[in-house]
């Protein structure tokens, strides 16, 4: 899987000319040890570079620039030390073309009654000079973060955290391939979309590839590197053949994982991060990548079934702001109506993501019952409880739509001997009822991402970030 790049966020401090060169001295001061401080609490994934103090409109301009050119930046993080005129900061902001993080501080968490004087006044103006910024901020009608408490809480430098992880996932939103393996389903509206609108918004290239090149790649695979791969599947699954025989079991297992190779050899080979199938274009396939695409996305590509991009880019994306932690391709299968047990049941046929499982996950083989192919292998497992978010995309003539809810997750209350699938129960929490009637009027789809790392506040942030509609039902 392709390395996500080391980021790093570039800080500065507001101020002007006003007060003198000692306090302006202070000011960068400050701003290091802020900095230093920030990067020593060991709560932020990317490191943070002080870039000093801004005091003129030219300085700030240029120091704009620099971080849209700088491709290891993912954003900046201003402060208002002092009173730092709004209006010198008009034309560098306008130019900037990453995320903005306004951190609403002050040095010291407290007021020094038994000290304080003018100096200190002079110095400590954040109160109102975040007042100032965040005038121009709203004026140019921004979508910035604006974090504000005091920067050595723990609670803020959560925030910080949260929000780099969303900031690095936004510019990873640009190099987003989406391979699609044939096209979508046959007569689905759900699955369809505007594929130059999502690469002009969100950044996502959707190429389509015919399953006949896939499959060439497919056959290649060698015999030794499968090999490889079935003594890697026994040390980390159980392999539990059933009814199989062990040749019929291990010969099923065995084209899975050169399905998975090949998969990846081919998304590799040309730069793709995610990748969608579809089970009624299969042609010199013998099956639908089951444990082909779990495996894919335990390693962190993005999938979407029957030919859901939209999905597969969502899954690839979250799973770049989650580091890759339960954050998984889900389906809405099928209800539990029951007062008292109200929820959702998410499956697929085979295609769900093995991290989110409270048990050892077992390789298995049945019959798949669709797309006319020879019985799958697919990693069957029962999911997780704690608490989650529910993505997904839609896209509307009047552009993309992101649809989220709160859920609490928690495990199948019972084993389902005929229904040999990855499964995890869920209910919103705003109930079922409420939640999936809003989900349905908003036009929320039956393809989601389903995590238990990211927060409500991430997924907003994100969906102001690369300017989609917003449906959050909590």
């Amino acid at each position: 899987m392709e390395k996500i790049r080391d980021y790093e966020f570039w800080f500065v401090a507001g101020s002007q000319f006003l007060y003198g060169e000692e306090q302006l001295r202070n000011v960068a001061r400050d701003a290091q040890d802020v900095v230093d401080k920030l990067n020593e609490s060991g709560k932020l994934p990317y490191k943070v570079v002080c870039k000093g103090v801004m005091t003129t409109a030219d300085g700030i301009t240029q120091f704009m620039k620099d971080v849209n050119y700088h491709d290891e930046v993912a954003g900046v993080i201003t402060w208002m030390h002092t009173f730092s005129p709004a209006k010198n900061w008009i034309r560098g902001t306008v130019l900037l073309q990453k995320p903005l993080l306004h951190l609403a501080t002050q040095y010291l968490d407290r007021i020094p009654y038994d000290t304080i004087d003018f100096d200190y006044m002079n110095l400590n103006q954040s109160a109102h000079g975040d007042r100032e910024y965040g005038y121009l901020n709203a004026r140019l009608g921004l979508r910035n973060k604006i974090v504000y408490g005091w920067w050595g809480d723990e609670e803020v430098q959560q925030e910080i955290a949260d929000w780099e992880d969303v900031a690095v996932a936004y510019n990873e939103s640009f190099r987003i391939k989406v391979c699609r393996f044939g096209d979508t389903m046959r007569n689905v509206a759900v699955t369809e979309g505007d594929k130059v609108q999502a690469e002009i918004q969100l950044g996502w290239t959707v190429d389509y590839w015919p399953v006949g090149d896939l499959v060439a790649v497919v056959d290649a695979v060698a015999e030794e590197d499968i090999d490889a791969e079935y003594a890697k599947l026994k040390e980390a699954y159980i392999l539990n053949p059933q009814e199989n025989g062990a040749e019929a079991f291990e010969s099923s297992v065995r084209y899975q994982l050169r399905e998975y190779l090949g998969i990846k050899k081919f998304l590799d080979d040309r730069g793709y991060t995610a990748f969608c199938t579809n089970f009624e274009d299969l042609k010199g396939l013998k099956q639908l990548p089951g444990l082909a695409s779990q495996l894919l996305m335990r390693d962190g590509y993005g999938f979407g079934a029957e030919g859901d991009w939209k999905t597969a880019a969502l899954t690839r994306l979250l799973k770049i702001m989650a580091h890759n932690d339960r954050t998984v391709f889900m389906e809405d299968y099928t209800l539990d109506l029951r007062k008292g047990h109200e929820a959702i049941l998410g499956a697929h046929m085979l295609e769900v993501d093995p991290t989110i499982a409270s048990d050892q996950p077992r390789v298995e083989v049945h019959p798949l019952d669709i797309g006319g192919k020879d019985d799958p292998a697919r990693l069957v497992f029962t999911g997780a409880d704690g608490e989650g978010i529910d993505c997904t995309v839609a896209d509307f003539r009047d552009g993309f739509r992101l649809i989220s809810y709160p859920v609490t997750c928690r495990r199948a209350e019972a084993e389902t001997p005929h229904l040999p699938v990855a499964k995890q129960l869920w209910t919103p929490k705003v109930g079922l009822k409420e939640g999936a009637t809003a989900w349905i009027e908003a036009g929320g789809g039956h393809h989601t991402v389903l995590s238990f790392r990211l927060k409500e506040s991430q997924i907003h942030d994100l969906g102001v970030m690369l300017g989609m509609e917003l449906v959050e039902i909590c």
